[in-house]
């Protein structure tokens, strides 16, 4: 799946399913670690890409409390 694909697909997640995800990936690179560690593992790719793809999740996560925030902020210096 391309980038901005992936972009896209998180973006329109509801925040829970959001959070959900991230505790997934994060699971995910933890098992890989290991596997890379007890030398199991040969597709080093897979790590980079859940490495982004937390990142990915953790950029929308923040963005859509950016936008719940904002509001409030404009109504107390109104």
């Amino acid at each position: 799946m391309k980038q901005k694909e992936k972009i896209r697909e998180f973006s329109r997640l509801p925040k829970q399913e959001l959070q959900r995800n991230l505790s997934e990936k994060r699971e995910r690179l933890r098992q890989l670690r290991f596997d890379l560690a007890s030398g199991k593992i040969k597709n080093v790719g897979e790590i980079r890409e859940i490495k982004r793809d937390i990142a990915r999740i953790i950029t929308i996560l923040k963005n859509k409390n950016q936008d719940l925030i904002e509001p409030n902020r404009a109504e107390k210096h109104a």
